[in-house]
């Protein structure tokens, strides 16, 4: 059987020569000299031209979104147009305008306008003359940047889909050459008022599906069943599938009369377009739609009067902390303001159409009256404060049928930005939001179906395994569904091994399930699966002694080596190293190991190759004997270099013949051999809001052994344990391509940090029992007329979708970047495939593929409801992530801002029909400011506030390679009220009540020196307890009377035989056993040094380098209207 199309490498084989830096994709252009950090790179970054900058007064809020104090600006050479005058009385002013006009609105002249029409609800103050632009002088535009899509659409509205779809949406029998469908209505929602419904007027119903099963067949001769179309309406969670609606006569309504008159103004947002056609007849979208650059290159028009914003009240009106229902409204204009009616038209059953007993129960169920799906309801982020849900945020299900969504792939594994899929390329461009797919692979499941079969049935085209949505043509034949192409069924796969039964192959596990393991049979094998082998390689230089870490490791590796993933081929092997190497000997028969020194660090070489990786289950005495001499051999040593570069030529050179998994401990900046670096950072510009240097690597030589690494099936792992900078930015690239991880202990000494040492004690324990994967590749792949351009995450790309992971793990994160290469009009579903095809620690080559379906849209409208706002917001990052390196962290953090400036303007604009003034937002993307507003102050990104360099290079790596879930707990962490935890509405998991407190806003607002709180922020737990605290909480939770007796270095609660303590540890140990690291716990006071770290955490909350939430809204309003 050809495996040609994946291209499966069991080591370098034969395959594709590796190369010194990964392989340009299509989309890319050539690598950026000197630019090491991303594994593809965009187009080359153009420097602005020279600006003449002008020093703006003391408090003013200029160029960068967020730079309160007063550095020169290098984007300003006149006085702004706005200003935000803050609570001091000092003026704060916004950025200039971003970029050119809006591509939904004229093209504008010389003379300063608004970006769009815009109802002013009182009249502007006089205008300010500014000259604010980018650029010193105009300039054409410059290639872009950061390219969301670089698929060029095609011209003109998306078309409806008049030919029947290339294949099925469901698994069934069709011997039909062809079946025509209904068309998908681009109008399935209308802005028009409801209809009146009264008792009298019977309902005929639309002819709908019947309800036939995910793989139903039908006979050879009989009548083809009806194709179950998937229309474009809008994403609704927990949706029935589709299917004609109920019988008789409606519900009981009050008939309402129409409005007569003039539409009455009222502060209700107004209801979205259908079709999304640009109000005034506006020009289109461009064609390559680049948020991240079109508001940065190019010459910047004049911008329009300045509203004036008034003084930040401590309430604003409209924003007090309410609930955030709206005021009771006249019938009438409740009708009028219907944000997002169902048709305007009500449901109407046709003579003779299906009655009720072919309804499906949740179908029947279905209320009629649910004419606004909840994504779409239209919120003035302006007056609703309280957006934040009580409990964490879902992610959003796609509008797919029940029988596809039941198959679908959980969104932990499998997410994409969108849930609905445009059909153009213009249109993704006109909704102004990134489509991209973020993935967790090798994630830790509970349930996985494994296949062992002599045959992995896969199409002969495309390579795409056959999965929950294919197409069965016959038994006998089934039509690929991303290259449609028609396959045969091969007489194995007739036998179902689980009801073991002949003839239906489409109740297989392959069909029943979007996430499979396969274990391959010898064709998808070039050697024989290597071994489980795993070489440390330890610092032990002066620094590294006091800091403790050694005794920890040799004590959790003698406490788990007998949980090491592998089998009776496992071997281990060890190197120590300070200005020399240390080679150990652990070969049967010593009676004692014997250490090898190398003092030749310029000319490495390996003493004695044979003895230095050992068989784990023959040697594990001599094995034990070194880890327990370890921490003693180098007590009293005063060695204080470095010399890791020849360390890890060395271990380089021990692991090439097999492959395995490196793992590098290290607490000082190298400072001796190869790999030598100097300090970058400057300790005094740790806090500056100018520009952030040296975020790149310093010399390439840890990104070429990452990449010869990777080649001979090695991943590299760092620990990096130091309270001196240790330039990560460039150790960080042996990981980075090499698909390793980065951990990372600021300030680690085994006294001074007990909390650290914690935590390294519990990372050591998942990372060297957790499953692993070795020799791994794996291929993203999807439907014809989508592609992808750009990776994100720890890994070398061999081709355009072949990405190299020598080791795979559970809790590594990637990342893709999409476009629409051709229309999908005749396509009413599209589907994503990611295959891993990889060497378990057992020695078997599996294949795990996880399939993911989501439907096509061509309205503007449902593209909006469709957004995933948290998966938008984990793409944002990777792509802010490789923006800050090869172009500047002020270019990010601007890029940031405009993606929710251009995605609510295009909201405006295209989907609202009446302008009214406020901030305006699709419920589904109500807390995407909110996110943004998180990551401009988050450690990566943010300026302003003291932070060194290697931690925000660490929270840059960690956005770039966690998956989401976990990303998300850094950039907005949950804030929990735990002093007074019930029992009400807790869950029981294993005999034990987890409590479960609502999440509160990250703001002081929510503190109350009464009480105590817990606030998750991933790696980091805080628990702080007021001043006043309840006494009975600090009692029979703390164990300490008073307030004063609560210790200053408290991480670990005491285990307290009372109510209040079980139920304390339980929500905190339930909310760590949800992630794969341990993260530590540290219990703060008023007086503790902690609190100032907790409290850069509320993020809601002004800070002095950066705005409160209710001001980045009243910034975002002011650049929208512009």
């Amino acid at each position: 059987m050809s495996t040609a199309g994946f291209n499966p490498q069991n080591g370098t084989g034969t395959g594709q020569t590796y190369a010194n830096g990964p392989t340009q994709n299509p989309h890319t252009l050539q690598q950026i000299p000197g630019v090491n950090y991303g594994t593809t790179h965009q187009p080359p970054y153009n420097p602005m031209q020279a600006k003449s900058p002008t020093p703006p007064g003391p408090g003013l809020y200029y160029s960068g979104p967020y730079q309160p104090i007063p550095p020169v600006s290098s984007y300003q050479s006149g006085p702004p147009p706005t200003s935000y005058p803050s609570s001091t009385g000092q003026v704060l002013l916004p950025r200039p305008p971003m970029g050119g006009p809006s591509p939904h609105t004229p093209p504008q002249s010389a003379s300063p306008g608004p970006r769009m029409p815009h109802v002013q609800p009182t009249s502007p103050p006089p205008a300010v003359v500014s000259s604010s632009n980018y650029y010193a002088s105009p300039q054409p535009p410059v290639a872009p940047l950061w390219q969301y899509n670089t698929a060029s659409p095609s011209v003109g509205p998306p078309t409806l889909i008049s030919a029947p779809p290339r294949g099925p949406v469901t698994n069934r029998v069709n011997p039909a050459a062809s079946i025509a469908s209904p068309p998908l209505s681009s109008a399935a929602y209308s802005t028009a008022p409801p209809p009146i419904m009264t008792q009298t007027t019977p309902q005929p119903a639309a002819p709908g599906m019947p309800p036939t099963s995910l793989h139903g067949f039908t006979q050879p001769g009989a009548a083809p069943p009806p194709v179950n179309s998937i229309s474009s309406n809008t994403y609704q969670p927990n949706r029935p599938a589709y299917g004609p609606p109920p019988t008789g006569p409606p519900p009981t309504m009050r008939p309402t009369p129409p409005p007569a008159g003039p539409p009455v103004a009222s502060g209700t947002p107004p209801p979205p377009k259908v079709d999304g056609a640009v109000a005034g007849n506006g020009p289109q979208a461009s064609n390559n739609y680049n948020h991240f650059d079109n508001k940065m290159v190019g010459p910047t028009p004049p911008g329009p009067p300045g509203h004036h914003l008034g003084h930040y009240p401590s309430l604003p009106p409209g924003y007090q902390n309410t609930s955030a229902a709206t005021p009771p409204m006249h019938p009438a204009l409740q009708a009028a303001t219907q944000p997002y009616t169902r048709s305007s038209q009500p449901y109407q059953q046709l003579s003779g159409g299906p009655g009720p007993h072919q309804l499906s129960q949740s179908l029947a169920s279905m209320s009629l009256q649910s004419s606004t799906p909840e994504a779409l309801r239209v919120v003035n982020l302006l007056q609703e404060r309280n957006l934040l849900p009580p409990t964490p945020v879902p992610a959003p299900t796609p509008c797919l049928t029940q029988d596809l969504q039941r198959v679908n792939c959980s969104p932990e594994v499998f997410r994409c930005t969108l849930t609905s899929i445009p059909q153009t390329q213009s249109l993704l461009n006109k909704a102004k939001m990134p489509l991209g797919l973020l993935l967790h692979p090798f994630k830790d499941l509970s349930q996985l179906p494994v296949v062992t079969s002599s045959t992995i049935v896969r199409c002969r085209s495309c390579r795409t395994y056959i999965n929950p949505f294919v197409s069965f043509l016959d038994q006998r034949r089934w039509k690929c569904n991303l290259c449609y192409r028609v396959n045969d069924v091969p007489e194995e796969f007739m036998y179902n091994p689980v009801s073991r039964s002949y003839g239906e192959p489409h109740k297989r596990p392959e069909i029943r399930n979007a996430t499979i393991e396969f274990i391959a049979p010898s064709e998808y094998m070039l050697r024989p699966p290597q071994p489980a082998v795993y070489l440390f390689v330890l610092d032990v230089s002066h620094n590294a002694v006091e800091t403790g870490y050694l005794k920890e490791f040799c004590q959790s590796l003698l406490d788990n080596m007998n949980s090491l993933p592998g089998d009776s081929r496992t071997k281990v092997g060890f190197i120590t190293f300070d200005s020399t190497i240390h080679f150990y000997n652990l070969q049967e028969g010593l009676s004692q190991p014997q250490m090898l020194i190398v003092s030749d660090i310029e000319d490495i070489f390996l003493p004695t190759p044979d003895s230095l990786l050992v068989n784990l289950s023959e040697c594990k005495e001599l094995v034990q004997d070194l880890l327990k001499s370890l921490p003693n051999l180098f007590e009293k040593t005063m060695e204080t270099q470095s010399a890791l570069g020849s360390a890890l030529q060395a271990a380089f050179k021990l692991l090439s013949p097999t492959g395995g998994r490196m793992s590098v401990f290290q607490t000082q900046l190298p400072n001796l051999g190869v790999g030598a670096l100097m300090s970058r950072e400057d300790p005094n510009q740790r806090a500056s809001a100018k520009e952030i240097q040296h975020l790149s690597p310093a010399t390439d030589f840890y990104k070429k052994l990452a990449l010869d690494c990777s080649g001979q099936q090695v991943a590299v792992d760092l620990f990096l344990l130091s309270a001196q900078y240790c330039d990560l930015a460039s150790l960080g690239c042996i990981s980075r391509y090499s698909a390793g991880n980065v951990y990372y202990y600021p300030s680690y000494h085994h006294q001074h940090n007990p909390a650290q040492v914690e935590r390294l004690q519990k990372d050591l324990k998942r990372y060297l029992t957790r499953k692993i994967g070795f020799e791994a590749v794996m291929r993203i792949r999807c439907t014809k007329g989508l592609s992808i351009h750009t990776f994100h995450g720890n890994f070398f790309v061999r081709s355009t979708d072949l990405l190299s992971l020598p080791n795979v793990n559970p809790d590594a994160g990637f990342a893709v970047q999409m476009s629409i290469d051709e229309n999908l009009d005749d396509m009413q579903v599209v589907s994503f495939q990611a295959a891993l095809l990889y060497t378990s620690s057992k020695g078997e080559r599996r294949i795990r593929v996880h399939t993911l379906c989501l439907p096509v849209v061509n309205s503007l409208s449902d593209v909006f409801s469709g957004a995933d706002v948290q998966a938008i917001t984990g793409l944002l990052a990777c792509m802010a992530v490789d923006r800050s390196v090869t172009a500047s962290l002020g270019d990010a953090r601007d890029a940031m801002t405009n993606a929710v400036i251009d995605s609510l303007t295009s909201y405006r604009q295209s989907v609202l029909t009446i302008q009214q003034p406020g901030l305006l937002a699709p419920a589904c993307l109500r807390l995407f400011p909110l996110y943004i507003l998180a990551m401009l102050k988050q450690k990566a990104f943010r300026t302003g506030t003291s932070t060194r360099l290697d931690d925000r290079v660490f929270a840059m790596y960690q956005l770039k390679y966690q998956p989401l879930a976990y990303a998300m707990l850094k950039i907005h962490p949950a804030l929990y009220r735990i002093d007074d935890l019930t029992d009400e509405g807790a869950l029981n998991i294993n005999e034990r009540t987890i409590p479960q407190p609502r999440v509160l806003q990250l703001t002081v607002e929510k503190l109350s020196r009464e009480g105590a709180f817990l606030m998750d922020a991933g790696t980091i737990m805080y628990l702080w307890v007021g001043r006043n605290c309840n006494p009975h909480f600090l009692t029979q939770v703390l164990g300490v009377s008073n307030y004063a007796a609560v210790p200053d270095n408290l991480y670990l609660l005491p285990d307290l035989d009372t109510a209040e303590s079980q139920r304390t540890r339980a929500f905190i140990g339930w909310l760590r056993d949800q992630r794969p690291f341990y993260p530590s716990l540290h219990i703060i006071r008023d007086e503790s040094q902690l609190k100032a770290t907790f409290m850069q955490n509320m993020i809601e909350d002004r800070t002095e380098s950066a705005l409160s939430y209710y001001e980045f809204l009243l910034h975002l309003q002011q650049q929208i209207s512009k």
